[in-house]
């Protein structure tokens, strides 16, 4: 088993919003300390409490919020701590917005602090045409260049309706990704 890191599960606006929870749950239970940070579109998906309650710390949704006996901004302290973020479910538009730099709630201004040292690793899901559309593309392959890691999006039935690759990839094997690359 890999040594206790810390990750940050960054979870966006999109309806596989809920496998944010299983993700936690056993990452917890490999040991590790998770912290949650959502945008606050993920709130319609899934609730702050639920991701609170598997990962026995507080969700971040709020950049301005303050840690309890903290000096440093939250979104700071959380960058400076972690070993790996993991971005699952991500949006097109924070795919885009990790791309360009633009950090405009605490996911993104987090992932823009991380220590170079740190791994990012994202899990889109969205609508086939969302993901292929070429400025997602060009934003993915902005990214990679960086040394982002990612992992899917998949075919299948999407939550729209649609037949198609977007599908956020299994649980089971983000997780299995995640602990590889923490090795």
């Amino acid at each position: 088993m890999a040594a206790k890191r810390t990750i940050l599960l960054g979870i966006t606006g999109s309806i596989a919003a809920y496998k944010a929870a299983d993700i936690a749950s056993k990452l917890k239970g490999f040991g590790h300390e998770v912290f949650c940070v959502m945008t606050k579109d993920a709130t319609q998906f899934i609730t702050p409490l639920t991701l609170k309650t598997l990962s026995r710390h507080p969700v971040t949704v709020d950049m301005f919020a303050e840690g309890e006996g903290e000096w440093l901004p939250t979104h700071i302290a959380m960058a400076d701590a972690a070993d790996l973020l993991v971005v699952a479910p991500a949006t097109a538009n924070v795919i885009a917005k990790l791309g360009h730099g633009i950090a405009d709630d605490a996911l993104t201004t987090m992932a823009l602090a991380l220590r170079p040292e740190a791994k990012i690793l994202i899990a889109p899901a969205m609508n086939s045409k969302m993901w292929l559309h070429p400025a997602t593309q060009d934003n993915a392959k902005i990214l990679r260049k960086r040394g982002v890691e990612f992992i899917g999006p998949e075919k299948g039935l999407l939550a729209c309706g649609y037949e198609g690759i977007g599908r956020m990839w299994d649980v089971d094997k983000i997780v299995e990704k995640i602990r590889k690359m923490l090795v």
